[in-house]
């Protein structure tokens, strides 16, 4: 998992007598078993090298002591159990809520391939949106982006809810460069989140899974869309070219 509810003033009320590299190797034993979901293991000389405190192995052992269990498949601490099995419920509801919505409503419309197209053409051109302030006590601070489902963008909204992952403008531009890498549309890349309980979006991710090719256009099959319309809409020979209708 890469997030964990961080309790501050639970935290100091246990740790304030750690050293300061005892109290950093304790974070980082923390981080190590909530990002891989799994014990450390028994040697104290491997951990030291997980976490990057090869030289402090006394600081290591001293926290492992006092805050971990060892059992037979390496140290570990029943609090971090307890927060993967809470975090992974919230995601489960999430994603399994938001798959539901939205194959409803591809079901329902029923016309996924006739929008892709209309929005290969509209993206060719500039588009001016609304801008009027709404009677609303806070605004988002990223709002649906054109083209993108209104209920399917909520849906994952309430993915980074439930992760404590607000979406600022920082957040957003970050997405928006790994959509980019990846070769996806903003719609496409949504979708995804959703399918797969995703609050963020990797490029790395996407390529990791495997790509569901077919299911939804990247930008480069939308522009090429675009080109060979185009293309089909010239007539004429040698020098004279005509568009059609002309």
């Amino acid at each position: 998992m890469h997030y964990y509810q961080f309790n501050i003033g639970d935290y100091q009320s246990h740790t304030a007598h750690l050293e300061p590299l005892e109290d950093l190797a304790y974070r980082r034993l923390l981080d190590w078993c909530y990002l891989h979901e799994r014990p450390l293991p028994d040697d104290i000389e491997q951990i030291s090298k997980l976490i990057r405190m090869r030289s402090h192995s006394d600081c290591i052992a001293t926290v492992l002591q006092e805050f971990f269990v060892c059992t037979p498949e390496g140290w570990w601490k029943e609090r971090i159990s307890k927060e993967i099995e809470k975090t992974g419920e919230k995601s489960r509801k999430a994603s399994e809520s938001a798959k539901a919505r939205w194959q409803k409503e591809k079901s329902d419309a029923n016309a996924l391939p006739a929008q892709s197209e209309r929005n290969a053409t509209q993206d060719t051109v500039p588009k001016t949106q609304d801008t009027k302030p709404k009677t609303q006590k806070k605004a988002p601070a990223v709002l649906c982006p054109a083209g993108v489902d209104a209920k399917v963008w909520s849906d994952w909204l309430e993915i980074r809810k439930a992760k404590n992952l607000p979406l600022t403008e920082t957040a957003w531009s970050q997405l928006m460069a790994e959509c980019q890498k990846a070769g996806l549309t903003v719609d496409a890349m949504i979708k995804e989140c959703c399918l797969r309980g995703w609050a963020a979006f990797k490029a790395a991710w996407w390529e990791k899974e495997g790509k569901a090719r077919g299911s939804f256009e990247t930008q480069g099959d939308r522009n090429a869309k675009v080109i060979s319309g185009l293309t089909r809409g010239l007539l004429g020979g040698g020098g004279n070219v005509k568009l059609l209708g002309n």
